[in-house]
């Protein structure tokens, strides 16, 4: 009895293998099938079409040259880490217009204020993602308000996502993580902005910034170099409105201030406070202690004791 069952068995398996072979050629005569321009598969042999209506994955337009492809591809947004769904879900509108840029009547605008609410529900299922979407805003806000490139944000998102995904957010607060997060990005890309200048748009203090700071490039393992005095150069000198000249002269005085050593153990913002100063006197541009340090913000007696030890660097003296 077992013996018959395993006959039958090993035959049904046979027809199997047999019909699957069959089906990479006609059903009808055996011979090679193709996909012709119409997007019908054919015999070459007896001319049989064996399948019609495949789907044209290909655009439904035209396009003679690179140019004009560009101009008429239709396709949605990058994907971007600065975004708690990173994009990929529909956005509504806040402005109640329709394509043409016409009011919505009354029932029209209920309608869409429903579709709203229900679609922000959807889009934050979770206690994980709407702590993600409230510290992506937050990290969107303070770069704004610090001016930093559209890489730095994208650095800095990615840095929280490790951070909520390796579980290092319970006992700190989602604004204080983020803060960091900008922070380290900042100086990973070469932009990097001052702890006070970081707190003045943060919504925690400048203590935790720097504890939560330390604590994340820790966990996370990350590569963060001292900050270059040279790096706030560009950005102090454009502020003041000065020249060229004068954002080369800070630089040649922060260089020979490092192969002094002057810079072991100072703040890089003091000294590229006080390389802008004395750079400005050095070009005689107009500028004054009280300006850079509103631009820097540091006080005018970092800015005189370190504008004094790169003179002295600068002429070779030895430090007093």
């Amino acid at each position: 009895m077992s013996d018959h069952l395993r006959i039958h068995t090993s035959e049904d398996e046979t027809e199997t293998e047999e019909t699957s072979e069959s089906q990479t050629g006609c059903p009808e005569c055996g011979g090679n099938v193709t996909t012709t321009s119409d997007h019908e598969t054919v015999c070459e042999d007896c001319g049989l079409v064996v399948d019609e209506d495949n789907i044209d994955r290909g655009p439904e337009w035209r396009a003679f040259d690179s140019a004009e492809k560009d101009k008429k591809s239709r396709v949605g947004a990058p994907t971007t880490n600065m975004m708690h769904d990173k994009g990929l879900s529909t956005n509504i509108d806040w402005r109640d217009q329709d394509a043409y840029g016409n009011s919505l009547s009354s029932n029209q605008r209920q309608k869409m204020q429903r579709l709203r609410k229900w679609n922000e529900r959807f889009r934050t299922r979770d206690s994980k993602e709407r702590n993600l979407k409230q510290a992506l805003g937050e990290i969107d806000r303070m770069a704004s308000a610090l001016g930093l490139p559209e890489n730095v944000r994208e650095t800095a998102s990615v840095i929280y996502r490790r951070a909520l995904d390796e579980n290092l957010l319970p006992g700190r607060s989602i604004e204080g993580v983020s803060t960091s997060a900008v922070y380290a990005a900042a100086r990973q890309a070469g932009v990097p902005r001052s702890l006070d200048e970081i707190a003045d748009v943060s919504r925690v203090e400048k203590d935790e910034i720097a504890r939560t700071y330390r604590y994340v490039v820790r966990e996370l393992g990350l590569e963060v170099a001292p900050a270059d005095p040279e790096s706030y150069v560009p950005r102090f000198a454009s502020s003041l409105g000065l020249s060229d000249e004068a954002e080369n002269r800070a630089r040649q005085l922060l260089k020979n201030a490092k192969e002094q050593g002057v810079h072991s153990g100072k703040s890089p913002v003091g000294l590229a406070a006080a390389a802008v100063y004395a750079a400005a006197l050095l070009t005689n541009e107009k500028t004054t202690q009280a300006a850079v340090s509103e631009v820097a913000d540091i006080s005018e007696v970092t800015i005189r004791n370190r504008y004094h030890e790169l003179l002295e660097a600068e002429q070779g003296l030895p430090m007093a």
